[in-house]
């Protein structure tokens, strides 16, 4: 029997726990924009993940996975309810049972597994929203790049979700339910930032923070030179820097844009101050992937050997506008 929830209204995000969690909050009445729910979230993060195990390096732009809905429900006094198990026929049961109380679920999973999902790659940190399923399907809100309401079989979506590796949960699910109290939405934004802030600039190891971008710029010609697989490495990095889930340049917009938004909203001088050296910041990452996507094209060293030099003065920018905004 199908279980959907009628007149269901999707979150278009780029990003895919934003999508996932504002389609949860979006279906409680709670509307905002992705900048302002990735702001929220304190989400501006970066790390430098390097392992023998690994086929080349992880790279991240955003904080840790399974901190960021926690962290918006935090600030805008929202009851989480997060679920693990081992077990896929509880997993399901426990979904379903939500689905037909009119609940949709947020989803943790392996995307390589989803049936509609255009790159094809393992990356087990990817979250979408579950708002009806029928005999044989899933239906899902996913990022505006892989089609936004979307379906995948049910044993697709049973391996996706039990997936083992690197960033991957046992089943993990949740839900979101109504403001145990009010809020006010500038208090939280300024409380956000603030912490966003401090987490970036005393990163606990060296390789996350703006420690992690200059770690990065000395890293890179020696990934470059010892790479089993140029395009592989460079090309999938500079995809996933402009627009997937780990995104480097994506996550600098959605935080300009945030910063933005917010100083139109609360009218501190050191918000514009955030947003403009960010909007820089943004265009730089831009130009790192671009080079990154000519250094495997052209297996050029000297496109490597400009963008650790960007990257290198992107640590310091970063530091600077942290400050500045850790200050207010």
């Amino acid at each position: 029997m199908a279980h959907i929830l009628p007149n269901f209204s999707p979150f278009q995000g780029q990003h895919c726990e934003t999508t996932a969690t504002g389609t949860l909050l979006q279906h409680l009445g709670i509307k905002l924009s992705e900048p302002l729910l990735f702001g929220l979230w304190e989400g501006l993060g970066y790390i430098f993940w390097n392992m023998k195990m690994m086929v080349f390096p992880f790279i991240g732009g955003r904080i840790k996975p399974d901190l960021l809905t926690e962290n918006i429900c935090q600030n805008l006094c929202l009851t989480l309810k997060v679920n693990e198990t081992a077990s896929v026929s509880k997993a399901w049961d426990s979904v379903k049972s939500d689905i037909n109380q009119w609940l949709p679920v947020g989803l943790k999973l392996d995307s390589y597994y989803l049936e509609y999902f255009s790159t094809k790659i393992h990356f087990a940190g990817h979250y979408v929203a579950m708002y009806g399923y029928d005999e044989t399907h899933a239906y899902l809100i996913d990022t505006k790049a892989q089609g936004s309401q979307v379906k995948t079989s049910l044993e697709s979506l049973a391996q996706a979700r039990s997936a083992k590796g690197p960033m991957s949960s046992k089943n993990l699910f949740y839900t979101i339910n109504n403001p145990l109290k009010n809020y006010s939405l500038p208090d939280a934004i300024l409380k956000a930032i603030r912490v966003n802030a401090q987490d970036f600039l005393h990163p606990p190891i060296q390789n996350i923070g703006y420690k992690g971008i200059l770690k990065t710029s000395h890293e890179l010609k020696k990934w470059f030179e010892t790479s089993n697989d140029v395009e592989r490495d460079f090309k999938t990095t500079a995809m996933l820097m402009e627009q997937a889930g780990t995104g480097w340049a994506l996550f600098r917009n959605l935080y300009r844009d945030f910063l933005q938004e917010s100083y139109e909203m609360i009218g501190n001088p050191a918000l514009k101050t955030g947003y403009e050296m960010f909007r820089d910041i943004a265009l730089l990452w831009s130009e790192v992937a671009s080079l990154l996507d000519q250094a495997w094209d052209t297996k050029d060293l000297k496109y490597i050997l400009k963008a650790s030099h960007i990257l290198s003065e992107l640590s310091e920018k970063e530091k600077e506008a942290m400050e500045k905004l850790a200050s207010m």
